[in-house]
């Protein structure tokens, strides 16, 4: 996740107006877990994000279109399961969009981590390391048929370090929960020693698939423009499970491998 941008007061101010708008609307809609409504006086942690984004120079990353494809899927599956890759200058409004459910923030920059959870402690949100480099994409997206523990039949995340791919030493709470929502705006993916987006790309993919709940997993992918995010996400998330598209954002539904259709071969024996 890059850091933030400048843009106008207005825009931020209507960006958490049309959250908390939303928030309102939140006792309608079920996911994972029940809703119990909560009041601002109740909450004061919104009330931290509406001081925030009404007095600040600073908006969120992703542009108002972008934020707007994940605000819809939000507006129907929230309070639930949000996995975000990455910190930012946005994580207070996605806390807020999902308010009363799960929202978890994984980090690879500890400064960064740092920085944000000083101003933000109610954040739920963990330093992460990855394995991989962006000087090492090309190879990594040549290589991973060969290794037999990322083939889409026997792929897992903890403890796989054979797969290179494979997020394989997150947080407990990572793999104790089933996603319904999972954004992947980090980690950084701008330069050769970055750890590019290729494992974040995989494991959600992964994650996706092994869902026993009800629903299908939406995924959300920024930076798309780049060559990285575009050719791991055709090859994993899959085009024939993207629903949306904005600037630089694509959207993903994807059923659970127990769901996925069998017509072109066994689903669990592919990924796209």
């Amino acid at each position: 996740m890059k850091r933030p941008i400048t843009a106008t007061v207005t825009v931020a101010a209507a960006l958490l107006a049309g959250a908390f708008l939303l928030i309102s609307s939140f006792s309608r809609f079920s996911c994972s877990r029940p809703f119990f409504a909560q009041t601002s006086s109740s909450h004061p942690d919104l009330m931290a994000a509406t001081v925030h984004y009404a007095t600040s120079t600073v908006v969120p990353q992703q542009s108002r279109g972008e934020i707007s494809e994940s605000l819809g899927v939000l507006r129907k599956r929230a309070p639930c399961k949000f996995l975000v890759f990455g910190l930012g200058r946005d994580s207070l409004m996605w806390y807020a969009l999902n308010a009363g459910g799960t929202t978890v923030f994984l980090e690879e920059d500890p400064k960064w981590y740092k920085t944000v959870l000083n101003e933000s402690p109610f954040l739920t949100a963990y330093h992460v390391k990855y394995r991989t480099h962006m000087s090492e994409a090309d190879e990594l997206f040549r290589e991973w048929k060969k290794e037999e523990m990322c083939a889409p039949e026997v792929a897992y995340l903890k403890g796989n370090h054979r797969c290179k791919l494979a997020l394989d030493n997150l947080p407990n709470v990572v793999y104790d929960n089933e996603w319904d929502v999972i954004m992947i705006d980090a980690p950084k993916g701008y330069f050769a020693a970055a750890p590019g987006r290729m494992a974040a790309i995989y494991s959600a993919m992964v994650m996706a698939r092994a869902r026993t709940g009800k629903g299908d997993t939406d995924i959300f992918l920024h930076d798309v423009d780049r060559k990285v995010e575009k050719t791991f996400a055709r090859e994993f998330l899959c085009d024939k499970y993207r629903v949306g598209a904005v600037g630089r954002l694509w959207h993903f539904r994807v059923p659970p491998v127990s769901r996925q259709s069998n017509e072109t071969g066994d689903p669990s024996k592919k990924f796209c």
